[in-house]
């Protein structure tokens, strides 16, 4: 099993609401969202309203995309996969890549790095 199907083992065992700790073991909150990697995933692109659009057409281009990080960083996190973290302070929520991802045991999830080390939600 390479690194990457590892990764993609690890990921499918956590659940929403799971706790999270950094390296230091500090809580960093809980799971929001699980997104498993797919290589074959396409960069995320803005989309671009046409200001004579239907207004469900309009809603739908302004809708929020997960990740909602740059977009280098997003296509990254696609292909590899990524929890978004609901941290429960000024910050809202963090991304934490799937190889950021130490141990899941006993309902939590450790991470290899500090929360500071995590890209927040834009």
């Amino acid at each position: 099993m390479d690194q990457q199907d590892e990764q993609q083992a690890t990921i499918s065992r956590i659940t929403t609401g799971m706790s999270v700790i950094d390296s230091a073991g500090t809580e960093v909150g809980t799971v929001d969202l699980v997104q498993r990697g797919d290589p074959n995933a396409v960069t995320v692109q803005t989309p671009t309203a046409d200001p004579g659009s239907s207004l469900d057409e309009l809603i739908e281009a302004t809708a929020v995309e997960e990740p909602d990080v740059p977009a280098d960083l997003a296509a990254r996190l696609l292909h590899a996969g990524y929890l978004k973290v609901s941290t429960g302070s000024a910050v809202g929520a963090v991304y934490v890549p799937a190889d950021r991802i130490a141990a899941v045991a006993e309902g939590r999830v450790r991470l290899t790095v500090g929360v500071a080390d995590l890209p927040p939600e834009e």
